[in-house]
Order: structure tokens, then C-alpha cells, then sequence
């Protein structure tokens, strides 16, 4: 029946169903919808919700992990009730709604009653993120095994070439995905939109990939008479459940001495199922045991998106004629990953082969393991070298107090405690001081996040003053009086000032991460340039953003030897009917290792990023011991040889029964020709 169906949806271009045609332009809209929400995601924690990097930390690497826990829900339900293409299209509106609900949140005006940028019910925006966030991982994670597989199920078994070269490009698409959206998406982030006030347009870098999932699914839909769609034929995960529970349920029962012991805990399972399950399901038990020490590597992997993001803000990402927002950073790793998957394969591989070195799969995901622990000792160096740049902020016992002399000359400032402090004309010095008295004005105690700079002016004249650009308005400024810090993007900006009778405009140039006290004094209108003193509170980001490429390069190398080979490790040593359940114990590690991140970020509370960073790198190396030695005692094998044993065997026993039964049937008739021999002799005697 599958095969007649097939037949009737056969339609080729090139020899390939033109229905994967529409698989994989799904699947690379999904990915960029993914990717691009994903990437702007922990700076809107921090810059729209205020959160700190802790607990945005945090609240991003809840969402990966439940990106990473959702396909196995996924995986059951297609294979067990709605089958892969209903699962797909039911889980992919869900994904849909979740984006759109991110979209929705990032709207500061739809609370924002005062006009003032920011909005005035900050929890139905926290709300309707956390609604949009799980759905997203709903739909994302349940659609994850199924798509791929699905994919595959539209080729015929006399395709298998074709199926591979799919599978290649499917995972091109991905990596696409990734890489476009890492770069759009930033740029969106980094425009100005809003009705009442301008403010960064989360809307819209969340609105553009909402809009690719839609697109994703309705191309999904158009291609739907020409999938060939199998009915759900039971889920194995299940019975590998099943299997497992009966066994250790029946090793309890019969855990007296009296009962004598089994070669493997799950032999306690013959007495009910299969010795070919029992047999596949040792396989599994021993790769999923391999697994355990996994984990860690997506611990620092995932970090890419929060941790190594939120250092870039602090950085300066001027590269001449390109300037590279803190997000964008991210397109290094798909960027790569295009770049060194061919080179390991074609070069890298076969060069170590020729060298006569036995480079086996779990030696290379050793050797990744180390790679990510490099990359984070990379990270540690270069926040070491941001650290230096870092004006001293006081601490929580600590007050910081900015003297500001207004007048034409200078003066001397004496503090008790403090050592006296010239104070030459037109500048602002800063002192830390002990306090114990109540703050009546916040002022800067980080760096601008986002990259962005810090502006307020000062009015030194006795008449008031309006300070406005295009893009934020400073307000009315009384005599004598300030504004509070407003957050500008880098580059080019001209602030207008004027009065009911005069005005005037002077342009400056921002680079990233500097804050400014802009003084005016009494002669403004009558020479603008001059009348107006920039005093820098905090310099720019001086680091370069450059100095991140070589851990993203380690991080990525390590990702190509890990988890490519993984995958392929777990594929060769799971058994024909059990692929599916290896690939949601390797997502699994996924997850766990985003719920370590998640521990480290609010229970550590390190004083230091830089103490993190290299906290990371020593488990990672601790693991790597751990994992190489357990590879050391790790027999390869191979599940095909090992089924067919089992399939031999029970050919055999199926013969023996069969011999037995003609043996049975050949001594009935033996006995039935003995016995009317013996009725005819009666007969005749008689």
C-alpha cells in the first residue's frame, strides 16, 4: 500500500520528488525565523525589560533548553498519534502565534501612556513574551525530528543517493538560515521606530522572523498534495520504555540471593519481550552512558548567544567602512561552520589518517571538547583586556559624586575624607566616596548597554533651553538645571537647541559605549560651537570586537569535531529502529546543558565575568578527562551484524521448529498407516 502511494505521488525534477523542493524552503525559514529571534533575544531582556545580565542569562538558556526538551513531546506525538505531517503543520501555527507574540511584545507604545519611550505596564509585555517564548519552543522543538524525517520519507529505497545529497542541502539550509538572520535581524534591532517616542525596534527584528514562520508554514501547506505521508506506525520510544521499566520492575521482584544473577540488568526483560529488542536496547544504554558527560560542551557552546553577546556590547565594533552591531557577532559561527566542515572532511581528516594516527570518532569529540574550553580561555583574556577599559564604578557600600564647575575659573573642591580636588573651568571630576545618605539622582554605574551612548546636558544659562535630535528629545531645560542620560546609537548625530527666540544646531560623531555631560554656557546663541563643552564621563568602548573571532573560531572548531562527529557516532551505533531515540538523547544533552548555564548564572554570582569564563573552561577540561576515559573502554560495534545474529537465530529456531513440526507430522502418519494396518489385520482375522 505505501509503495502504491508513492507511485501515485511520483513526480520528479532531476530525480528528486518536487515535493522536498518545498521541505527545504520550509526549513530554511523556519531556521531563519529561529536564528533571528534567538539573536537579538538576550539584549532585549536586558535593554527593554531592564533585566540584569544574570537573570537575562538565565531566562535565555530556560528558553534553549526547552527548545532542546520539546522534541522528544515532538517525536512521540508523530510517530504515535498524528503522524509527521499533521505534527508539523499543528505544531507549526503554534510556533506562528509564539512569534507573533514576541512582536506583540516588543511594542513599547501599546503601554506607553506618557509618551516618555518607556512603557508604563511593563508586566503585560513580560507577560506576553514569556506566552510567545514557550510557544516558540513548542513548536520549534516538536517539529525538530520531524521535519528532517520527513524529508526523508519522499524518497524511494532505489534513491538513497539522492536522499543523501538532501539531507546535505537540508543542513545547508539550516546553516543559511542561521547566517542571514544573524545578519538582519540585528539591523533591524538597531533602527529606531515607535509612534509616540523613537526606541530600538525589538518590534520589528521580532516581527520580520514571525513573518518567515508564516511564510514557512504556508509553504508547507502548498506542497501538501504532493508529500507522500506515512500513517503512524507506533512509537518505538515506548516500548524501549516499556522494556526498560519491566526489566527493573522484575530485577526488584527478584533481588534475593536465591535467584541467580543475569549476565546484563536488562535480561530480566526475556521473560517478556523479544531477545532482538533486549539486544538493541543494550546498544542504546551503552552510547546513552557515553552521553553523560556531554552536557558541559553545550554549557559553553550556547553561551555564544548571551554571555559572548553581552561582552561584545562592551566592545568596540568599528571596523573601518563596516560597523558590526554586538548581536551580529553571532554570524561568525555559521560563517565558519560553511567554511571548516569541508576542510575537516576533504583535508583535516585524511591528512591525520596518511600520518598512520588512529583519529576515531570519540578522540575527535575529545579533541572538540578542549577546542570549547580554548574558546572560553580566549573569552577570559580578552574581558581582562575590557576590564582595564572599565571606569571604576562604586560599589553597593559606595556613592559616586560628579563636581561639575559651570563657572570661567578654576576651583579647588575639599571633601572630608577626601584629598582636595582641583576642578580647572568647564569639567566634572568624579569622586567615590563611603555613604550611608539617600541617592536622589541615579546615575551611570555600568557601561550604556547595547553598545550605545549616554548623553545629558547640563544648562548653565539663566534662561531655559530645549535639546532635541531626530531620534530622542532631551526636553525643557530649566536654569541651573540637567537632564538625565538619554541613550543615542553610534555614528553621526546633530542636537538641535532652542529657545521661543533663538536656536542653533552642532553635530558630533559617537563611536560605541561612551557617556557625555554636554555643559551650555550663558553665550550659546551667539557662537553654538564654542558655547557648548563636551565633557566625556566615560570613554568609548576602546577594545575592538575583532578580538572575539579567535574564540569563536576555537568555539567552532570544536562544534564541527563534537557534535558533527557526534551525530555520526550515534547514528553507526544505534540500531536500524532506534536512531530516533539516540537523536533525542543527544538533543538532551543539549538541554542539560543549557540548564547548567542557567544554575552557574544565579547561584555563582562571581564577582568577576572573567572568573566565569575560566570556571567554564577547567569543567570543560575536567570533563574531557572524564569522557576520554570512557571512550578508552568503549568497544565500537556494529548494530547491523549484531541484529542479524539475533535475525539468524531466530531463523534457526524458526527451522528447528519447522523440522520439529514435519518430524511430528511424519510420526502421526507413521503411526496412523501402523495403526489401520493393524485394524485390517483384525479384520482379516476375524
Amino acid at each position: 500500500d505505501n509503495q502504491k502511494k508513492r507511485t501515485k505521488l511520483d513526480q520528479h525534477v532531476f530525480g528528486y520528488p518536487i515535493s522536498i523542493f518545498f521541505i527545504i524552503v520550509n526549513e530554511f525559514c523556519e531556521r531563519f525565523s529561529y536564528y533571528g529571534m534567538r539573536a537579538v533575544l538576550v539584549l532585549y531582556f536586558t535593554n527593554f525589560f531592564h533585566w540584569d545580565d544574570d537573570l537575562a542569562t538565565s531566562v535565555y538558556h530556560a528558553f534553549v533548553a526547552l527548545c532542546y526538551l520539546t522534541p522528544i513531546l515532538g517525536a512521540t506525538v508523530a510517530d504515535s498519534w498524528l503522524g509527521k505531517y499533521k505534527t508539523i503543520i499543528y505544531l507549526s501555527i503554534v510556533y506562528a502565534i509564539g512569534q507573533v507574540a514576541m512582536a506583540v511584545s516588543a511594542i513599547h507604545d501599546i503601554t506607553d501612556t506618557d509618551g516618555d519611550g518607556t512603557p508604563n505596564n511593563m508586566t503585560f509585555h513580560i507577560a506576553m513574551s514569556m506566552v510567545g517564548l514557550v510557544l516558540i519552543a513548542l513548536g520549534t522543538g516538536g517539529i525538530k525530528p520531524c521535519v528532517s524525517a520527513f524529508g526523508g520519507d519522499q524518497f524511494g529505497d532505489h534513491q538513497d543517493k539522492q536522499r543523501r545529497t538532501f539531507f546535505s542541502v537540508f543542513y545547508l539550509c539550516i546553516n543559511g538560515g542561521s547566517l542571514l538572520s544573524t545578519i538582519i535581524t540585528p539591523i533591524l534591532r538597531a533602527q529606531e521606530c515607535g509612534i509616540k517616542s523613537k526606541e530600538s525596534c525589538y518590534s520589528l527584528a521580532f516581527g520580520v522572523p514571525a513573518a518567515l514562520m508564516v511564510v514557512s508554514l504556508l509553504v508547507f501547506i502548498v506542497g501538501s498534495g504532493l508529500y507522500y505521508k506515512d500513517e503512524p506506525q507506533g512509537n518505538i520510544m515506548v516500548d524501549v520504555c516499556k522494556c526498560i521499566g519491566f526489566a527493573i520492575k522484575n530485577r526488584y521482584r527478584h533481588r534475593s540471593k536465591q535467584y541467580p544473577k543475569r549476565q546484563h540488568w536488562m535480561d530480566w526483560a526475556d521473560e517478556k519481550y523479544d531477545k532482538l529488542l533486549i539486544a538493541q536496547i543494550k546498544m542504546v544504554l551503552r552510547v546513552l552512558f557515553l552521553y553523560i558527560p556531554l552536557p558541559m560542551f553545550w554549557t559553553l557552546f550556547d553561551q555564544k548567544g548571551s554571555r559572548w553577546t553581552l561582552q561584545a556590547t562592551t566592545m568596540d565594533g568599528n571596523f573601518g567602512a563596516l560597523i558590526v552591531q554586538p548581536d551580529q557577532m553571532q554570524t561568525v559561527n555559521p560563517i565558519l561552520i560553511l567554511t571548516l566542515v569541508p576542510i575537516m572532511d576533504f583535508c583535516i581528516y585524511p591528512l591525520i589518517k596518511k600520518c598512520g594516527l588512529d583519529f576515531t570518532p570519540l578522540k575527535r569529540m575529545t579533541v572538540g571538547m578542549f577546542m570549547a574550553s580554548i574558546a572560553f580561555v580566549c573569552a577570559a583574556v580578552v574581558q581582562l583586556e575590557i576590564d582595564k577599559t572599565l571606569p571604576n564604578f562604586p560599589s553597593t557600600t559606595q556613592g559616586q559624586l560628579k563636581l561639575l564647575n559651570m563657572g570661567n575659573n578654576p576651583v579647588t573642591v575639599r571633601l572630608p575624607g577626601n584629598e582636595p580636588q582641583d576642578l580647572p573651568a568647564n569639567t566634572v571630576c568624579h569622586l567615590i566616596i563611603n555613604t550611608h545618605f539617600i541617592f536622589l539622582t541615579e546615575d551611570l554605574t555600568s557601561k550604556p548597554k547595547q553598545g550605545q551612548n549616554a548623553v545629558r546636558f547640563v544648562n548653565g544659562m539663566n534662561t531655559v533651553v530645549n535639546v532635541s535630535t531626530p531620534s530622542v528629545y532631551f526636553g525643557l531645560i530649566e536654569p541651573l538645571y540637567y537632564t538625565n542620560y538619554s541613550l543615542i546609537k553610534n555614528g553621526e548625530h546633530t542636537f538641535t537647541l532652542w529657545n521661543d527666540a533663538q536656536k542653533c544646531d552642532f553635530t558630533m560623531t559617537f563611536r560605541f559605549g561612551s557617556a557625555y555631560t554636554f555643559f551650555i554656557n550663558s553665550n550659546l546663541f551667539s557662537d553654538c560651537l564654542k558655547s557648548i563643552t563636551p565633557i566625556q564621563d566615560m570613554q568609548p568602548n576602546s577594545v575592538s570586537l575583532a578580538l572575539q573571532i579567535p574564540q569563536y573560531f576555537f568555539i567552532t572548531a570544536g562544534e564541527v569535531m563534537f557534535s558533527v562527529t557526534g551525530l555520526a557516532f550515534s547514528y553507526a551505533q544505534a540500531p536500524s529502529n532506534m536512531k530516533a531515540v539516540l537523536q533525542a538523547g543527544w538533543l538532551l544533552t543539549n538541554a542539560v546543558g543549557n540548564i547548567i548555564v542557567l544554575i552557574v548564572a544565579e547561584v555563582a554570582k562571581l564577582p568577576e565575568q572573567w572568573t566565569e569564563f575560566v570556571l567554564f573552561a577547567c569543567l570543560l577540561i575536567a570533563v574531557c578527562f572524564i569522557f576520554s576515559f570512557m571512550a578508552y573502554f568503549y568497544t565500537y560495534i556494529d548494530p547491523a551484524e549484531i541484529e542479524a545474529q539475533f535475525k539468524k537465530k531466530d531463523d534457526d529456531d524458526d527451522e528447528d521448529d519447522k523440522s520439529k513440526r514435519k518430524r511430528a507430522e511424519v510420526e502421526m502418519v507413521k503411526r496412523r498407516s501402523v495403526n489401520s494396518h493393524d485394524e485390517e489385520a483384525k479384520q482379516t482375522r476375524i
